[in-house]
C-alpha cells in the first residue's frame, strides 16, 4: 500500500524511510536524523545558519522567514517572508515554502511546492508535490484520539496521537482543501478546490464532490 507512494531517491531521507515498514513511522524519530544528517553534511555547499539549522548556499531564505531546530534546507529552495518551520523539518531540492506556511516535523520530497497560507504538520510530502493555497494538512484529531489510517477493508493504527498526511510524488492538492489527520493520496492523484477528504485515496485518482473518479 505504501511502497508505491514515493520515490526514495528524491529525498535525503530516503534511505531512512524506507528502512520502516511504514513511512510514518520515520516521524517518530526524525529530529535525531535530522541532526545526525546535518552535522554530516558538506561544509562547503551548507551552512549552519542558526543551531542545528542547515542551509544550502544556494537556497534564497527571507530575513522574516523563522527556522527553528532541526532543519535542512536542501539547494534551490525558497523560504519566503513569514514561513515558519518549526524544527523536525526536512526540504529537499527545489521546494517552496510560501508567506504564511507554517510545517512542523515533516519530510518535503525535491521539488514539494507549499507557496500560501498552508499547515503542513506530521506529514511527508512526495516529489513534485503541490499545496495550493489555504489548504491545510490537519494533524490532531477532535477528540484526541490516537490516530488510525483508514480505507476500504483498511483501518491501521498508527501509534501516533499526531499525524498529518502522506501525499504521494507528483499529488495536486486544489486551494483551501482540509485533509483530516491520517489522509493518504496515492501517487499521481488529483483533489479539487474546497474538497474535505479523509482516508485513503488511490493512485491517479481525481477526488471532487466527495466522489473518487480516475484521470483520463
Amino acid at each position: 500500500m505504501f511502497s508505491d507512494l514515493f520515490d526514495y531517491a528524491h529525498s535525503r531521507s530516503g534511505g531512512y524511510l524506507s528502512a520502516f515498514d511504514a513511512p510514518w513511522e520515520g516521524l517518530n524519530s526524525l529530529n535525531s536524523f535530522l541532526r545526525g544528517l546535518g552535522h554530516s553534511l558538506d561544509r562547503w555547499e551548507f551552512e549552519e545558519i542558526a543551531h542545528e539549522v542547515w542551509a544550502h548556499r544556494s537556497a534564497i531564505i527571507a530575513p522574516t522567514a523563522i527556522l527553528l531546530p532541526p532543519c535542512i534546507v536542501d539547494c534551490d529552495c525558497e523560504i519566503r517572508p513569514n514561513a515558519y518551520l518549526r524544527g523536525g523539518v526536512l526540504l529537499g531540492k527545489n521546494c517552496v515554502v510560501g508567506n504564511g506556511t507554517e510545517i512542523k516535523n515533516a519530510i518535503l520530497f525535491d521539488g514539494v511546492k507549499a507557496p500560501h497560507f498552508n499547515y503542513i504538520g506530521d506529514s511527508i510530502l512526495g516529489f513534485n508535490a503541490h499545496l495550493g493555497a489555504g489548504s491545510l494538512l490537519s494533524n490532531l484529531r477532535l477528540d484526541g484520539a490516537p490516530i488510525k489510517i483508514k480505507g476500504e477493508g483498511v483501518c491501521l493504527p498508527t501509534g501516533r496521537k499526531k499525524l498529518g498526511s502522506l501525499l504521494g510524488d507528483g499529488v495536486e492538492i486544489g486551494c483551501n482543501c482540509v485533509l483530516n489527520p491520517g489522509t493518504v493520496v496515492g501517487r499521481g492523484s488529483f483533489v479539487y478546490p474546497l474538497s474535505n477528504v479523509g482516508g485513503i485515496l488511490p493512485e491517479n485518482c481525481i477526488f471532487k464532490a466527495g466522489e473518487i473518479g480516475q484521470k483520463r
